[in-house]
């Protein structure tokens, strides 16, 4: 029975970005306009308010609570949320969290070196 508990070796060979958050992991893979980054988290981090390019996430394990336009909404395994681009918003992100993410941006991660 695979580790549900962690992204499968294919995904874990993929590029490792370089995160600026201690306890946060992710891998990357992008095409030509956009990223997809599988991320995990295992600190609890908060995540200072920020924008960038149309982001679409989608939650596979634990929780985060994202703050966006004045709201604040806990997403947890399942659940996916959207992000236009240029809107401010921070999160919490706890440990044990999960994510596939989406930018529209070719180059909001970089690779790790």
């Amino acid at each position: 029975m695979p580790d549900l508990e962690r992204f499968p070796d294919f995904i874990r060979t993929l590029p490792e970005v370089d995160v600026p958050f201690e306890g946060a992991r992710g891998w990357l893979l992008e095409g030509s306009t956009q990223q997809v980054v599988f991320m995990q988290f295992s600190e609890t981090i908060a995540v200072p308010e920020h924008q960038h390019d149309d982001q679409w996430e989608l939650a596979l394990a634990g929780a985060v609570e994202l703050d966006c336009g004045g709201t604040s909404t806990r997403y947890e395994s399942g659940e996916r949320f959207f992000i236009p681009a240029g809107t401010p918003h921070s999160a919490t992100v706890h440990a044990g969290y999960r994510a596939l993410i989406v930018f529209n941006s070719p180059d909001r991660y970089k690779p790790k070196h």
